[in-house]
């Protein structure tokens, strides 16, 4: 029974997109600023996230904001494999920084274990100008930004750990967020 599998049709055959193609379906040169959707992990505790993240920012059309530490400059610099520069916002004080967000409109949404948080697959996607806050890894976000949350989002897990590692949990939540998933 050639082409039949219990009963279905075959499915035709793959065809992996080169990367000519895929090129000329995206955007046809980085941005200043994507301004919509804002991956902001602004208590980081290792700076390879903050390069995964940066990757995951270009994937899906958003920027990253990150913390004015010395050594951030740094891990950004290592981890940024995308061979443009990428759009990075620079934050002093990450309570005031979430405070102009919502002043200026934006939703703020974090990741964080919390009541009322909503699951991830009932996440909606961003449809405003949305910051997707990531709170410290071994902390999670400090009790003075949860006030400014307008929205938290849980990542479920089955397995024995508390949660994912920041640039994991984000880039789901930022696929999420951009409607890609």
């Amino acid at each position: 029974m050639t082409g039949v599998r219990a009963g279905r049709p075959a499915s035709p055959a793959l065809r992996v997109r080169p990367r000519r193609e895929l090129r000329r379906q995206r955007r046809r040169r980085s941005h200043s600023c994507w301004d919509h959707l804002i991956a902001a992990p602004l208590w980081p505790l290792h700076g390879a996230n903050l390069g995964t993240l940066l990757r995951t920012c270009d994937a899906v059309g958003a920027c990253l904001a990150v913390p004015r530490l010395p050594w951030v400059p740094e891990a950004l610099r290592r981890g940024n494999t995308l061979r443009h520069p990428a759009c990075v916002h620079w934050v002093g004080d990450p309570v005031s920084w979430l405070e102009r967000q919502r002043a200026e409109g934006g939703r703020v949404v974090g990741v964080e274990l919390a009541e009322n948080a909503v699951r991830l697959a009932d996440l909606p996607p961003a449809r405003t100008r949305t910051v997707a806050v990531l709170g410290h890894e071994q902390y999670g976000i400090p009790a003075e930004a949860l006030d400014l949350l307008d929205a938290a989002v849980e990542i479920p897990m089955v397995g024995t750990g508390h949660s994912l590692n920041v640039a994991v949990a984000g880039s789901l939540v930022l696929y999420k967020l951009a409607g890609l998933v």
